[in-house]
């Protein structure tokens, strides 16, 4: 372990038990994924390797999360809060199952629900939490739904529609009205997320190709 990340540890308040809370979130859409307990031991297997470890403390022993059912998880980056007593861990989530129920995370029960969101999804960012609707508009079709009437007519109108949305955008710019460009944008954002699904495209390899061009200097000839 490099003295870089001795340094960290040696930063954190942890518990009268030697552990801290951590908090494990996908890396791409930033969803809230799980939250297990560390100590000084997992923390520095888990810099060591890259793989996450986390301290059971019904078995007192360390763990590698997915270690039996192949659902592992690969840290990205990791930090820690204001007061030093909790830790935040962007991870790689493989095969997109956080839970050991088969949920993609542990926070799938609701107590408060958003009037008219009737179908339940995994918090994340907003693009995200769109797809994930299309998703179930997909898998659950409602014979009243737009999505549904888009997906069933397929590319003629699902690009049709890309198109005209573009155009609105587009004029919505060169009017210079604010409201009008952000509305816009987020109609043209739908339609082609549509096309997405359509074309069994995730939506999450969009983010993982926007993801590697991070910091890329993009020269045009």
């Amino acid at each position: 372990m490099t003295s870089m990340s001795e340094s960290f540890i040696n930063k954190l308040s942890f518990d009268e038990n030697g552990l801290i809370p951590a908090i494990a979130q996908d890396w791409l859409d930033g969803a809230v994924l799980m939250m297990a307990w560390m100590n000084r031991q997992s923390l520095e297997k888990t810099i060591t390797t890259g793989k996450v470890h986390y301290w059971s403390r019904s078995r007192k022993e360390l763990w590698e999360k997915g270690a039996t059912s192949g659902h592992t998880q690969k840290l990205n980056s990791m930090r820690y809060d204001c007061d030093a007593d909790a830790i935040l861990l962007t991870v790689q989530q493989v095969g997109s199952i956080a839970c050991h129920e088969g949920k993609r995370s542990c926070f799938f029960n609701e107590i408060l629900k958003k009037e008219g969101n009737e179908i339940s999804i995994v918090p994340a960012d907003a693009c995200s939490e769109l797809f994930q609707t299309i998703e179930s508009r997909y898998t659950q079709p409602d014979g009243k739904s737009y999505t549904n009437s888009l997906l069933r007519e397929g590319d003629n109108k699902i690009l049709k529609k890309i198109g005209e949305e573009t155009a609105e955008f587009v004029m919505a710019c060169k009017d210079d009205e604010p409201s009008s460009i952000a509305n816009e944008a987020a109609d043209l954002l739908f339609h082609l997320q549509v096309a997405l699904k359509h074309h069994n495209v995730n939506w999450n390899d969009v983010l993982e190709v926007l993801a590697s061009r991070r910091g890329k200097r993009r020269n045009k000839a």
